[in-house]
């Protein structure tokens, strides 16, 4: 079987959590644009089945100015009519995300600041999702793809 280029999407997604569930090598970029300072993190992001859902586990290493260092970070995935929720482990929504035409898009008040993430599958192994930060604290654009390395786990 062909693998589809890497970005042809956007790619429909009829059941993201069957899509997402395995493991994705994950390269964020990492702007603040009220200082010009720049950023990386790379590592793996394992989206594992999970009550119905999905636990999602990102863990690497992030380079922010002179730090370098381990950073993770953990949601949940549940499944809905309309697509599915990302929450916090706390159960606090985080965003929700309608895969169905290949995109999505939502918002996220933290306050003082907004989330706007912007999500678009681009293959059967590629997925790109921005989250763009504005307001009074931070001022930051991270942009993410998440490629395939491996099946559901």
């Amino acid at each position: 079987m062909q693998e589809a280029a890497a970005h042809d999407g956007p790619f429909p997604v009829a059941d993201p959590v069957t899509f997402l569930a395995g493991t994705w090598s994950t390269r964020r970029d990492l702007l603040d644009r009220s200082s010009g300072a720049t950023g990386t993190f790379s590592g793996t992001t394992t989206f594992t089945p999970d009550d119905g859902g999905l636990r999602w586990d990102e863990e690497g290493t992030v380079c922010w100015g002179s730090f370098r260092g381990p950073a993770s970070r953990s949601y949940r995935i549940g499944a809905g009519h309309a697509g599915v929720t990302v929450t916090f482990p706390d159960g606090r929504v985080l965003c929700h995300l309608d895969l169905r035409s290949g995109t999505a898009r939502d918002e996220h008040s933290c306050s003082p600041d907004v989330y706007r993430v912007r999500f678009t599958v681009m293959s059967a192994g590629t997925v790109d999702y921005s989250w763009d930060v504005t307001g009074p604290a931070k001022d930051h654009l991270l942009t993410t793809v998440l490629t395939r390395t491996g099946g559901p786990s």
